[in-house]
C-alpha cells in the first residue's frame, strides 16, 4: 500500500508500534540506520505485539542509501514541522514514501531546503512544538489510506455485530 520510511529513530516503542501499524496498512516499513536501538530489542517487539513477524521490513544502512535507491520525487513526502503545507492538502497515491525523521533530529535540513514541496505537517497548537513519532505515522498514513481506500485489503471481522 505505501512505504513508511522511519530516519534514524531512536525509541524502541515508536518503531514497535509503526511496525504493527505497518502490517495493518500492508506498508512496507524502511528503517535507516543509525538505529538508538537493537532491531531485536524487547521494547520493540513489545510495542509491535506478535506482528513484527508479519512485518515487510527493509534496512538501509544509510539515509544516502536509501535516497540512492528512492530519489525523492513526486512519490515522497517528508513530514516536518518546518512547513507551512498541511499533510492533508496533499494527494497520496498507493507506493508513496511517507518520511519521518528521528524523533530528536527531524530530517536533515539541507534535504528539506532542497525538496521544500515535498515537506508536509501537521498542525498543532501554539504550545504544541511535536508529536510523538507513532502518532504522526499514523495520522499521515491514515490520511493516505482514506484517499486510497478502494481496493483496501481490509481484515474482515470473525463477529459481526448482528451476531452479538
Amino acid at each position: 500500500m505505501f512505504n513508511i520510511v522511519l530516519v534514524e529513530p531512536q525509541i524502541p516503542p515508536n518503531t514497535g508500534t509503526i511496525g504493527r501499524l505497518c502490517v495493518n496498512l500492508g506498508a512496507t516499513l524502511h528503517l535507516v540506520k543509525p538505529l538508538g536501538f537493537d532491531i531485536d530489542d524487547k521494547a520493540v517487539t513489545r510495542a509491535g505485539l506478535d506482528y513484527w513477524k508479519e512485518l515487510d521490513l527493509v534496512v538501509w544502512e544509510s539515509f544516502d542509501e536509501f535516497l540512492e535507491a528512492h530519489p525523492i520525487d513526486k512519490y515522497s513526502h517528508l513530514a516536518t514541522t518546518k512547513t507551512d503545507r498541511l499533510y492533508f492538502e496533499v494527494t497520496y497515491q498507493k507506493g508513496d514514501y511517507l518520511i519521518f525523521g528521528s524523533e530528536t533530529k527531524g530530517i536533515r535540513e539541507d534535504i528539506l531546503l532542497a525538496h521544500k514541496d515535498r515537506c508536509i505537517t501537521i498542525p498543532m497548537g501554539a504550545k504544541g512544538r511535536s508529536l510523538n513519532l507513532g502518532i504522526a505515522v499514523g495520522v499521515v498514513a491514515y490520511e493516505a489510506l482514506r484517499q486510497n481506500y478502494e481496493g483496501f485489503e481490509k481484515i474482515t471481522i470473525a463477529n459481526s455485530l448482528e451476531e452479538v
